[in-house]
């Protein structure tokens, strides 16, 4: 291989045609395939095309700066979701497949109720990539809809939505605990997917072994712990099948029982690729 003609460069094209994780184990067989697996003509590849555009709705053009590498430019967006749009949403790149994230901020939710102080308050809390935050005082009606443009998505791929969120301190007896909500996603104008989830997994029952407190964790419809400490619940799925402009709307609710409810922050609401899609 080392007689072909500019073989670095034939490599990086071969390699542009693989995934971030293929570049990088590949970069382990040689020299050769080490610095190949460096090249813009790889990286340029796995960003979406359209990256530098989005970028430029952000306040901080340093990732647009010609000089900086395209794995370098690709892995910050991985690691450091950038906030668009005056703050109302953040971007982000999935690190398995470079496909597009974004996570819609509480200010940028229509919350029913939420401007109203005697049921919502808006707040600033450490490690929130928003400066605003929405608390759940008091509320019977919980209601919390958002909305994203289907052509901002990556096209051909499964999508999950996530409410994100906290617990607050000493918020057991918040009116969630075993209490269904609803989660519903799906395009405006043509139906939804509907599922049932809980935003509270704490048990109140003390009798229950810890064998059936994994299981619960595990199903799906409780929330888990993520890497940044806040708490995120599935809500469904789309597939965006060519990108096609609608509108992908979001729901989280609960407006049957109409119990009193509290104890609750909510960041925001993300939508990323499948695990493995």
């Amino acid at each position: 291989m080392s007689k072909l003609p500019e073989t670095e460069s034939c490599v990086a094209h071969v390699l542009s045609f693989t995934s971030p994780p293929e570049a990088c184990r590949l970069s382990l067989i040689s020299r050769t395939f080490n610095e190949a697996s460096k090249s813009d003509t790889v990286w340029n590849r796995f960003l979406p095309a359209d990256y530098q555009s989005i970028v430029s709705r952000s306040s901080d053009s340093s990732l647009l700066s010609s000089r900086l590498p395209k794995k370098h430019i690709f892995l910050s967006l991985c690691d450091n979701p950038i906030l668009i749009d005056d703050g109302k949403m953040s971007f982000a790149l999935d690190k398995w497949s470079g496909k597009k994230c974004y996570m819609i901020s509480a200010r940028h939710l229509m919350i029913v109720w939420g401007d109203t102080p005697a049921y919502w308050r808006w707040i600033s809390v450490p490690g929130s990539r928003f400066t605003e935050v929405a608390e759940l005082k008091a509320v019977c009606w919980f209601e919390i809809r958002g909305k994203i443009n289907t052509s901002m998505l990556s096209p051909r791929t499964l999508y999950k939505a996530y409410l994100v969120f906290k617990l607050t301190a000493g918020s057991y007896g918040n009116g969630f605990e075993d209490r269904p909500v609803e989660g519903i996603v799906g395009l405006v104008e043509s139906g939804s997917s509907k599922r049932t989830i809980y935003l509270d997994n704490r048990i109140r029952r003390h009798n229950i072994d810890e064998a059936s407190v994994a299981s619960r964790e595990d199903s799906g419809n409780y929330p888990k712990i993520r890497g940044d400490r806040w708490l995120e619940i599935e809500l469904g799925e789309f597939l965006n099948e060519e990108g096609d402009s609608g509108e992908l709307e979001i729901s989280v609710l609960e407006v049957k029982r109409l119990n009193w409810k509290r104890g609750l922050i909510v960041e925001g609401i993300e939508i990323r690729p499948a695990s493995g899609i």
